[in-house]
């Protein structure tokens, strides 16, 4: 049960299932424990559910030859490194928290009244909420797990799309 020696579909089967049951995780703790996420949270579900759609197609697809599976491979280092760049910056404003209490606008308020680059640009330089921490495990926050998760999942998919045919 080695995971080195499996094959370049379970791998890559193993790691959707990985990005899907992670977001299941993170609906789960907003439905079940309260925790309501903030606008970095919501594009860090996206990079996880991108990444597991990546993976999903190249695990089903399976192609025999080496330049599908690198292909496969880089395409899912990609959708990673944009998750890693998410959580990255979450992470960051979690232990630089901007120096006010107030929080910004609820995410549908903000999608609802402002265009696309706008709303990307708002999102992506924090507000308040982004940077309360309200769980750990193992003394880590969720975004910094999510920051571990797509390492290792960037890992995977180089991984098994660079290495020999399997």
């Amino acid at each position: 049960m080695n995971p080195a020696r499996w094959s370049f579909r379970s791998l890559m089967l193993a790691g959707a299932v990985v990005c899907f049951a992670l977001i299941g995780f993170a609906i789960y703790s907003q439905l079940a424990w309260g925790l309501e996420p903030c606008p970095l949270c919501i594009f860090q579900r996206i990079a996880f559910a991108a990444l597991g759609v990546v993976l999903l197609v190249a695990g089903v697809h399976a192609p025999r030859r080496g330049g599908g599976r690198t292909a496969y491979g880089l395409l899912g280092f990609a959708a990673a490194a944009v998750g890693i760049g998410i959580a990255g910056r979450h992470v960051w404003l979690q232990m630089n928290p901007p120096g006010f209490v107030a929080c910004g606008a609820p995410f549908s308020f903000m999608r609802q009244t402002m265009d696309t680059p706008t709303l990307i640009q708002k999102v992506l330089t924090g507000s308040g909420d982004c940077g309360t921490v309200d769980w750990t495990f193992l003394g880590l926050s969720m975004p910094a797990w999510s920051l571990v998760w797509f390492v290792l999942l960037a890992g995977l998919a180089l991984f098994a799309g660079l290495r020999a045919r399997r």
